[in-house]
């Protein structure tokens, strides 16, 4: 074992109460949380109206986010589930039940990130809410969430990736329960890269706002965020340990190649969903609230 390499000895479990609970958990939630309430306070501060700048309807409503979470949550459970079936299609090709299983495997992140959207948005579309605005908020505590998600892994020994020879390797020593295979060996941070990636991408895009960009918040900073993660993903999963299953691409690159490169053609070709410069009518109707659009558009 390299002498420079980073050794990890903490206890990952607390006590509260009668029960043992991962700091993992503990600091996942927080993120969560934290990613919640940052999309809270963005939405009343978010035009509701076509300008950007002034809004005839008022702001968007902070007590629809709920909704939408609660909506998006399906979604991100049915997206991370086929895509963690795509990663080991070779098992679920002979097992196809268990996908179904949800005490068997885990999630795949990226497309439980995309079947999330998509079902909040359509949870969004129902509530008479402008979708494109909606992306616009979820974009920086997106990866608000990613990034303490990755650093909750680390704090759990999750996600290391291969054995090297370097001086930032981390290697997990004591009892754990640790979450990777091998702990005690010196690996790449991985989860620490990704965390790192996602925190330079939020502050590129606070910085982006901060000068005047995505000034339409038509949706297009959610692409462009889940675009520049997706291909962070894709350099950073070459020191991961799964096999490469295309030349040296691993599946989950290959994943998050379609996810970025589809985000990228929807921007440039401008194909944005329908109602996302401007509220539709609603399908769920609430007092105090003005019904825009015509039942009969399209």
């Amino acid at each position: 074992m390299p002498n420079a390499v980073i050794t990890l000895a903490f206890d990952p479990l607390v006590r509260l109460g009668d029960r043992l609970v991962r700091i993992e958990s503990l600091v996942l939630a927080a993120g969560v949380l934290g990613a919640i309430l940052i999309a809270a306070r963005l939405a009343p501060l978010t035009p509701a109206g076509d300008d950007g700048a002034s809004a005839p309807g008022g702001t968007l409503r902070a007590d629809d986010l709920l909704f939408i979470i609660l909506a998006a949550v399906p979604g991100a459970v049915v997206g991370g589930r086929l895509g963690y079936g795509l990663l080991h299609l070779d098992y679920y090709g002979a097992h196809p039940g268990a996908i179904l299983d949800p005490g068997q495997g885990s999630l795949q992140l990226g497309l439980a990130i995309v079947g999330g959207a998509l079902t909040g948005g359509v949870a969004a579309r129902l509530l008479g809410e402008p979708v494109g605005r909606w992306f616009h908020v979820a974009a920086l505590p997106l990866l608000v969430g990613i990034a303490v998600g990755k650093l909750a892994m680390a704090l759990g020994g999750s996600g290391q990736g291969m054995p090297v020879n370097l001086s930032w390797a981390t290697a997990y020593l004591g009892p754990g329960p640790w979450g990777s295979l091998a702990p005690e060996l010196p690996s790449h941070p991985a989860q620490l890269y990704e965390a790192a990636a996602a925190a330079v991408i939020l502050a590129g895009a606070v910085v982006l706002l901060a000068s005047g960009a995505f000034a339409r918040r038509d949706g297009r900073l959610f692409l462009a965020v889940l675009a520049a993660w997706a291909f962070a993903r894709t350099v950073i999963a070459a020191t991961w340990r799964d096999a490469p299953v295309l030349g040296p691409l691993r599946a989950d690159q290959l994943l998050s190649l379609a996810i970025a490169g589809t985000c990228v053609a929807i921007v440039l070709a401008g194909r944005l969903p329908r109602g996302a410069d401007s509220p539709r009518g609603s399908i769920v109707r609430r007092p105090g609230r003005e019904r825009s659009g015509s039942p009969d558009e399209l």
